[in-house]
């Protein structure tokens, strides 16, 4: 059973020192005023710096964080998940992802002793040698033409991350040169308008379709597959099923039963939640197909990078520890319920959906592992969309209404530059100022007397006061490819464990997303029977 935090000895300290905060009124101005206490909350690692000076968390509560680290026993959970230990209590299973990109000689053991990363790469061979076929025209589809097309079949985890992989990737040097006019797309939604989305401008000659589905039985999911079999069938005829769709998914007969051949299944394993799943055959079949698997190969070692990180360096080097603790200490303590995921980033326009789900889907129980209810808050809710398009949507709310916790993340160079003659500065510049001035100006804010001093009208200082004190971290990485995506992802994944572990509950699980899909079932018989 995993420990809580609500009653230790530096939980109590840190909620008397969170209460004192507010009493005093203790703002950011004071606090980064302290030329040592940012000194401590700026960290490095590998080229990726983290930044949480602007957090409000005074000098005295950082360590107290620790301790509560140390009082939960976090190094031990780290090492139980490491370990195979399962620590999915409720399913009974082991929580294994960092297995899915170990390297080849590395050994992860399930809870029944299995070594994970010999059946990962057993896969992953599978799936180069697929995908290397596909791309080079040695599997053509049924009329002969090369497959240049994927429409990627899935929903939740199976559709989530992927679909935020591609995405960052669409505008890398390397990925692109490599997709060669490839196109991939992705069919989630059961709403009949995202099948005509997906397959616009597509030919069933040249469409490739992987379903994903773990147990081939998810209601929308197989609706979207005999709808997409039918789109082909219709075309090309029944047998053309065969060459033109495979399927990432663990229920062999269910598979073959659709008409599907077993040796275009690519299997995974329930160590594997659905949210984590990127790193498996369900996001490493579309996405090798889309951009070779040399790309994926590389994704995949900036997630091992950061699990390796995660799993050795100390608390106070820790990069998911830190945000993890910085995190519950923002949604427990100070009591802020929401959370912004802002990368000043534009090929990172999925990366704050992927991780609503990822942290949502963990963290958003109301339980802890032994059942009993928790007896404060928990898992924030998280949203976010990449700057500048999110100054100018809803940061009128972060300034001057709700404080929003906010963790943004910004690159030293694009991954497409742009320099115009006679411009002041060249656009990345443009985006990075913003990057750099946001926190400062959620930080320090703007006083009366500074508006007064510039002259506004004292009918207008009111509504020209931002008060600041509006708490956030900073990420700053070189550059983003695929090595760097990687280790972004597995940074928020560990992150999300974290703040789990602190908070006493399986973030492994997801029984609340059930009830919904089972009234459902039930609606869609009584119904639409007729």
């Amino acid at each position: 059973m995993l420990a809580t935090a609500e009653k230790t000895k530096a939980a109590q300290l840190l909620a008397t020192a969170a209460s004192a905060m507010a009493q005093n009124e203790v703002h950011l101005r004071d606090l980064m005023s302290d030329e040592a206490r940012c000194t401590k909350m700026i960290v490095e690692v590998d080229g990726m710096i983290l930044d949480f000076s602007r957090q409000r968390i005074p000098t005295e509560v950082l360590p107290q964080l620790f301790d509560l680290w140390s009082e939960v026993d976090g190094a031990s959970k780290i090492q139980a998940m490491k370990s195979g230990m399962a620590i999915n209590s409720t399913e009974d299973r082991s929580v294994l992802h960092h297995a899915l990109r170990a390297a080849r000689e590395s050994v992860y053991r399930d809870k029944d002793g299995v070594n994970t990363v010999e059946l990962v790469w057993e896969v992953l061979d599978k799936i180069k040698a697929f995908s290397d076929k596909v791309r080079s025209g040695e599997w053509v589809g049924a009329t002969g033409k090369a497959l240049t097309d994927v429409v990627a079949i899935g929903i939740g985890g199976s559709y989530l991350g992927p679909e935020f992989v591609y995405e960052a990737l669409r505008t890398d040097k390397a990925a692109r040169e490599a997709a060669g006019g490839r196109r991939l797309r992705f069919l989630a939604n059961v709403d009949p308008i995202d099948v005509a989305r997906a397959t616009e401008g597509l030919d069933p000659e040249t469409t490739l379709v992987v379903v994903v589905s773990k147990t081939f039985t998810t209601a929308e999911t197989m609706l979207n597959a005999r709808t997409m079999r039918e789109w082909i069938s219709k075309k090309l005829g029944s047998d053309a099923v065969a060459k033109h769709m495979v399927a990432v998914s663990t229920n062999t007969a269910k598979v073959v039963e659709f008409g599907i051949g077993e040796e275009n299944i690519f299997g995974f394993w329930n160590w594997v939640g659905g949210r984590y799943s990127v790193c498996s055959a369900v996001g490493v079949v579309p996405l090798a197909l889309q951009y070779g698997f040399e790309v994926v190969a590389d994704f995949l070692s900036g997630a091992r990078a950061m699990d390796d990180h995660f799993f050795s360096a100390p608390a106070q080097a820790n990069l998911p520890v830190l945000m993890g603790l910085v995190g519950v200490w923002n949604a427990s303590y100070l009591g802020f319920p929401t959370r912004a995921l802002l990368p000043y980033c534009q090929a990172l326009l999925k990366l704050a959906p992927h991780i609503q789900q990822v942290d949502m889907e963990s963290n958003g129980k109301r339980v802890k592992v032994d059942g009993s209810e928790l007896q404060g808050d928990a898992g924030p809710v998280n949203f976010g969309e990449p700057g500048t398009n999110g100054q100018h949507s809803f940061y009128q709310l972060m300034h001057q209404g709700r404080v929003v916790p906010a963790d943004f993340i910004g690159f030293k160079e694009s991954q497409q530059p742009v320099e115009l003659e006679g411009e002041v500065v060249a656009n990345h510049d443009e985006l990075m100022s913003n990057f750099f001035a946001q926190p400062d100006a959620l930080a320090f804010g703007k006083t009366a007397e500074e508006c007064r001093a510039q002259g506004i009208p004292e009918n207008l200082v009111p509504h020209k006061v931002f008060t600041g004190n509006r708490p956030s971290s900073s990420l700053l990485i070189e550059k983003l490819d695929a090595f760097q995506l990687g280790r972004i992802l597995s940074l928020f994944e560990h992150r999300t464990a974290v703040e789990g572990f602190v908070w006493g509950i399986n973030s492994f699980d997801q029984w609340g997303v059930e009830l919904g899909k089972v009234l459902a079932t039930q609606v869609g018989a009584h119904t639409f029977k007729n």
